[in-house]
C-alpha cells in the first residue's frame, strides 16, 4: 500500500488571505473545501480536488495538520467526499483511525510530555518579557501560538528559538501565526507510527513549514511549496523537491506529481 501524507493549510488548502499574500488570488478554478459560520474559508483548485479524491480512493491519504481535530473537521471534503482512514491532528499529538482516537498513541504522547519538556505554563511565563503583540491561543491544552498583529523582529525570533530549544520546545512562524510546540508533539513521529502500523511500501509527503520537516524526512519523497517557511532553509535531502508554482497552484502541482507516482 502507498501513502500520501500532507500538511493542509498553505500546502493543499488556502484561505483567501493566504492566496493574496502569495499573489495567487482566488479565481473560478478554485472550489471551497472548508466552511466556517456558513461561509467557505479555504480553497483548492478543482483539478487538485479531483486528483486528490482519486488518490484517496486507491491509497492511504493522510491529512497531517497543526489544527485540532475539531478544526480539522470543518474541512468537509475529508468527512463527506473522500475516504479517510487516518488523520493526524494537533501537530501529531492525536491520530484518528476511521474517526476513532488511537489511544495507544495518545498515551505515548502523554508520557513523553511529562518526561521531555517544560510545562507550557512555565514556558509562557518565560516569554512574558518579550511582549509579543498578538492574540494567544491554546490548542488542545497541548501547545500554543500567537496570532501576531505585527511582524516579529529577526533578533527576537532567534532569542525565542533559543529559549524554546533549551526547554524542550520548537517554534515555527507560519504567516501571522507563531507556534510554540513541545518536541514530543511531532508530525514525523505520528507518520512513522502509521507507516509501521500499516506496512506502507511507498510514502510521499508534502508540507511548507518547519513543523512539517520531520514527517517529510520520514517519507521516501517529499514536496515543498515554493512559498513556505521551508523555502528559507537549505534543502539537504535529495528526495525533497520544491514546487515551481506558488499558492493553490503549488498544491495542485504536488497532487499531480503524487498522482503520477501512484496512479500512472
Amino acid at each position: 500500500m502507498n501513502l500520501f501524507a500532507s500538511d493542509l493549510d498553505r500546502t493543499l488548502i488556502y484561505s483567501k488571505r493566504a492566496l493574496h499574500e502569495m499573489e495567487t488570488p482566488w479565481n473560478e478554478s478554485m472550489i471551497g473545501v472548508e466552511v466556517k459560520n456558513g461561509e467557505p474559508v479555504s480553497y483548492m483548485t478543482k483539478d487538485s480536488y479531483d486528483l486528490l479524491k482519486e488518490i484517496a480512493t486507491k491509497h492511504f491519504f493522510v491529512p497531517v495538520t497543526t489544527r485540532t481535530y475539531e478544526q480539522y473537521k470543518r474541512i468537509f471534503i475529508f468527512n463527506e467526499e473522500m475516504p479517510m482512514t487516518y488523520c493526524v491532528t494537533s501537530n501529531g499529538a492525536k491520530i484518528h483511525y476511521k474517526g476513532e482516537l488511537v489511544k495507544e498513541w495518545a498515551q505515548t504522547i502523554h508520557t513523553r510530555l511529562k518526561e521531555d519538556c517544560m510545562e507550557k505554563g512555565e514556558l509562557l511565563q518565560k516569554l512574558q518579557i518579550y511582549s509579543l503583540h498578538g492574540e494567544l491561543k491554546i490548542a488542545d491544552n497541548l501547545f500554543f501560538y500567537y496570532v501576531l498583529k505585527t511582524n516579529i523582529d529577526e533578533d527576537i525570533k532567534r532569542e525565542l528559538i533559543q529559549v524554546a530549544i533549551e526547554n524542550g520546545w520548537n517554534i515555527s512562524l507560519q504567516g501571522r501565526k507563531l507556534y510554540f510546540m513541545p518536541k514530543p508533539i511531532c508530525k514525523g513521529e505520528a507518520i512513522k507510527y502509521i507507516i509501521e502500523r500499516e506496512g506502507v511500501e511507498k510514502s510521499i509527503g508534502a508540507g511548507d513549514s518547519l513543523l512539517d520537516l520531520p514527517f517529510l524526512n520520514n517519507c521516501k519523497i517529499g514536496y515543498i511549496p515554493r512559498h513556505g517557511e521551508l523555502t528559507l532553509e537549505k534543502i539537504k535531502n535529495p528526495t525533497q523537491h520544491l514546487t515551481i508554482q506558488k499558492g493553490a497552484f503549488a498544491g495542485e502541482e504536488i497532487v499531480r506529481n503524487v498522482h503520477k507516482q501512484f496512479i500512472c
